[in-house]
């Protein structure tokens, strides 16, 4: 118990410690795409750029949720049949 007291805190202090640069890495791809300057020579002017990088964000944000319920679908149902189960 004692080692886990310690832990954590030490856990925090070392993210903390890190600087922004750490947890800023992104796709390089997606990076130049949003550095292009307005009324260069893009695909579909500035605001298409923005719509797709949402969009992209949006694919990546929802697959961990997708994948999650595709494993434990068996385990959902059985909670949910239990829910409508209960008296209460």
């Amino acid at each position: 118990m004692k080692l886990r007291l310690f832990t954590l805190p030490l856990v925090v202090l070392l993210i903390l410690a890190c600087g922004p640069e750490l947890f800023a890495q992104g796709c390089s791809m997606c990076k130049a795409v949003a550095e292009t300057q307005p009324g260069g020579n893009v695909y579909g002017g500035s605001q298409a750029i923005g719509a797709g990088l949402n969009k992209g964000i949006l694919f990546m944000m929802a697959v961990p949720y997708v994948l999650l319920f595709i494993f434990f679908r068996k385990h959902i149902a059985g909670f949910v049949k239990e829910f409508r189960e209960a008296k209460g």
